[in-house]
């Protein structure tokens, strides 16, 4: 008996984005801190291109090519955190991200200009709301 999966897709009202969250624009200055394969600790200078409550995207200005999915520390200048279009998340000293994004390169360094960081945040936690349940603990047995 032949079996044939289906996919469906449903629930966003445009299959192609897949964001979580909004991305806006916004231009302020920041730090991308990390350590390289040899443990030195580097730091280069990036101002934000876009930003959303789970990534941010950035113009690397200078500095040596961040490898792909490295752990970093991102951080806003000190006295650009106090602006109220910036996400709570970033108005934090650092926020440990990733970059799981690299863009293209300059022709004069071979460095990449642009990274995407995804942030490593905690996801919000909602409060557990009283509904029905597809698992059900009535007579101590659970139904799918």
């Amino acid at each position: 008996m032949e079996q044939r999966l289906r996919l469906v897709q449903g629930g966003a009202p445009n299959p192609i984005e897949k964001r979580t969250a909004e991305r806006r624009p916004l231009a302020v200055p920041g730090q991308i801190i990390w350590k390289d394969a040899k443990g030195t600790t580097r730091m280069t200078s990036v101002v934000t291109r876009d930003i959303s409550e789970r990534g941010v995207s950035v113009e690397c200005l200078q500095g040596p090519a961040i490898p792909l999915y490295r752990m970093v520390y991102f951080q806003v200048d000190s006295s650009a955190r106090t602006r109220p279009d910036l996400p709570p998340v970033l108005r934090k000293p650092t926020v440990l991200s990733a970059i799981f994004r690299v863009g293209s390169c300059s022709q004069q360094t071979g460095a990449p200009t642009e990274y995407a960081l995804r942030l490593l945040v905690e996801p919000e936690r909602k409060p557990k709301v009283a509904t029905a349940s597809a698992w059900t603990e009535a007579a101590g047995t659970k139904t799918a």
